[in-house]
């Protein structure tokens, strides 16, 4: 029966107007491969790069999802909201926790890409979006990956947790508590997959929180770029359910997320010329929506969002005088530049002010914090940016005094 299943979704793959979400994360107790029309309207809106400039100020977007939130990804700052903290279930959005804690598990040597997995009862008994692992089949953890980020599969994900936890419920409490860790103060995780459980809910703030963490892990979007993937020699196939990979200019992820409770969800990231964004939308009444909205959100922070690049010119920093040191000055350091997200249009009403001692006694470590430069825009504070000493000045004794004067009376 698997391998007739399989058949019939590499055949489903070459019609080009039938996009296929592999059970779509749904909350179904039996194997269901679900073929989602997406009007050829929609895919024209998704890949055309058309941006309707809206004010920054009036953030006017009309949205299907009852909860949304847009997201600058480095800063975190938020450009737009609604009802960003109204707990909902996330569906498989919640993979994006499961998939941040394989990465640590890696990053910090716990296992690697090529690592073994061996599948138990438990896992290949999830249900729903899955590769349909059998029990004891063994599998990469790349290939889990892979079959996580791309095609969505619970039993590949519950493999993964186990894999780093030993059981699904201790992974679980793990995620708990990287979600506590990150300040996730409205989520609660109840399974590592996202389907339907009494009390598993976060919100879309929290959601882009941890896929702000996530994306820090550049390797991620190896996977979460990817349209398409096979595994098993070819014979299954991986289609990714985030339509705006392959329809959206600059995507970068992140992670799709449908059940009967959630509505349909999605996590969206994307990055043009220097901005990355997140946009969250939860709780949408069907998929073209939930890629539409997404579509809106990023569209609005990249027409009204820019990064703006200040320098510091070396010249703006004056040489500090030092008393009773063996030198008379020390020479200043900054960062050389700094970047701020700012409306565009705004790039070139940056302020800089610099708040400086005006002498320094000795003695005077290199690297020592002297002062600070802030940056302003329309009275307000952007940041700060430290001034250090690029050298040492020691203090001036009795001894080298007396020395210095010797050597300057023989040199003469």
């Amino acid at each position: 029966m698997k391998r007739i299943t399989e058949k019939i979704l590499a055949v489903l793959l070459v019609i080009p107007l039938l996009i296929i979400t592999a059970s779509a994360d749904m909350d179904i107790a039996e194997t269901k491969i679900v073929t989602e029309y997406m009007s050829p309207d929609l895919m024209s809106d998704l890949s055309n790069d058309d941006e309707t400039v809206m004010t920054a100020a009036t953030g006017n977007i009309e949205l299907n999802a009852k909860s949304a939130i847009l997201i600058e990804q480095n800063s975190g700052k938020v450009l737009f909201e609604k009802s960003p903290d109204t707990k909902m279930p996330p569906a498989s959005i919640t993979k994006i926790m499961t998939l941040l804690l394989v990465m640590e598990a890696i990053e910090g040597g716990k296992f690697d890409y090529n690592s073994a997995v061996t599948c138990s009862e438990h896992s290949s008994s999830m249900g729903g979006s899955q590769i349909w692992l059998e029990v004891g089949e063994t599998m990469t953890v790349d290939e889990l990956l892979r079959a996580s980020a791309i095609g969505s599969a619970n039993d590949a994900t519950c493999a993964l947790g186990e894999h780093i936890s030993g059981s699904e419920e201790g992974f679980v409490a793990l995620m708990n508590e990287k979600a506590k860790s990150l300040g996730m103060t409205n989520t609660t995780f109840k399974n590592c997959t996202g389907l339907d459980a009494e009390g598993h809910l976060t919100t879309a703030r929290d959601i882009a929180t941890m896929s702000r963490e996530l994306l820090k892990h550049k390797d991620i979007t190896k996977y979460t770029t990817v349209w398409m993937d096979s595994l098993r020699n070819g014979q299954t196939e991986l289609v990714n359910t985030n339509k705006l990979v392959r329809f959206y200019d600059g995507a970068t992820g992140l992670k799709t997320g449908t059940t009967n409770g959630a509505g349909c969800c999605l996590s969206a990231s994307a990055t043009r010329d220097g901005l990355s964004l997140v946009a969250v939308v939860l709780g949408c009444d069907n998929s073209n929506n939930r890629f539409a909205d997404a579509k809106k959100l990023l569209n609005y922070g990249f027409a009204n969002y820019g990064n703006a690049n200040v320098k510091i010119d070396r010249d703006e920093l004056p040489d500090l005088p030092v008393t009773k040191g063996t030198e008379t000055s020390v020479t200043l350091t900054s960062d050389n530049s700094v970047s701020f997200l700012v409306t565009k249009g705004k790039e070139g009403d940056i302020q800089k002010s610099f708040d400086l001692p005006e002498t320094l006694e000795a003695p005077v470590k290199a690297g020592d914090t002297v002062g600070t430069i802030t940056f302003t825009l329309d009275g307000k504070t952007l940041g700060q940016l430290p001034v250090v000493t690029s050298n040492a000045v020691s203090r001036m004794t009795f001894s080298k005094g007396v020395g210095r004067i010797l050597k300057a009376l023989f040199l003469r």
